[in-house]
């Protein structure tokens, strides 16, 4: 009976180390804020943006006027 409860024990406490080991090993300094997660977005999303330009990858190539030309 003792042997048990000893192994009801250790099944509790590797429980209880999983659910804290993923609830608090993630950021040093916590989650992000929503501000700052929006901003991340957008700036990835200028990024790639940029580079589909540069690269010519976009759906058009730009004009010297600013409008794009259909690739063909």
């Amino acid at each position: 009976m003792t042997l048990l409860l000893l192994e009801a024990l250790a099944a509790l406490l590797i429980l209880i180390f999983i659910v804290w080991w993923t609830m608090f090993s993630g950021r040093k300094k916590g989650e992000l804020p929503a501000d700052a997660e929006r901003e991340k977005a957008q700036m990835v999303q200028d990024q790639e943006t940029t580079r589909a330009a540069a690269t010519g990858d976009g759906p058009g190539q730009a004009k010297p006027d600013g409008e794009t030309a259909p690739r063909n």
